[in-house]
């Protein structure tokens, strides 16, 4: 039978009792654990950066074509934006009072002595001039104006007697609605 010896040059008993090699033995072992969790994720990042590339191509792929199409439909967005506005515009002037409804509920006010002789309708405001046998169909004028509930408010602007016909008095109302 062959004699078969092992040689060990660190001595087993001597190594494992003092306080070096124990220190030693176990920051082996420590650091070749860190290593390993280290070069663990490391690994990972490695490998996740190929996930993260496919996600930012597919990304950068959707924003390019997302841009295309936007670019594409600016025309039709452009002239949908000048249509609406035309159509809020239009219906801002239907929801208001129109100019005739105005006139014809001031001429229906109007008293059998007194004659108009100028409007001037404005966006929420009204001008009338106009003559009158007398003071009272002045007075009577205003006051059925006043009831009226299309009108905010009515006002006597100036009363002033006729030059030309001393028997006409000129008056003048402003109404706001």
């Amino acid at each position: 039978m062959p004699n078969s010896a092992s040689v060990n040059l660190l001595p087993q008993d001597e190594f494992n009792v003092s306080i070096t090699g124990r220190v030693l033995r176990w920051a082996m072992s420590t650091f070749r654990i860190i290593v390993i969790v280290t070069e663990m994720i490391v690994m990972a990042a490695f490998l996740s950066r190929f996930w993260l590339d496919a996600q930012n191509s597919d990304l950068n792929d959707a924003i390019k074509i997302k841009s295309a199409q936007i670019t594409t439909q600016a025309d039709l967005e452009k002239e949908f934006r000048n249509v609406q506005s035309k159509v809020n515009i239009f219906g801002k002037m239907q929801v208001g009072v129109k100019p005739a409804q105005i006139v014809d509920a001031i001429t229906s006010k109007l008293p059998a002595d007194a004659v108009l002789t100028g409007i001037s309708v404005s966006e929420g405001a009204t001008l009338i001039t106009g003559t009158s046998a007398g003071e009272s169909g002045i007075a009577q004028f205003i006051t059925s104006l006043k009831t009226d509930k299309t009108f905010k408010s009515v006002n006597l602007a100036g009363v002033d007697s006729s030059e030309d016909n001393p028997t006409q008095t000129i008056f003048s109302v402003n109404i706001t609605y």
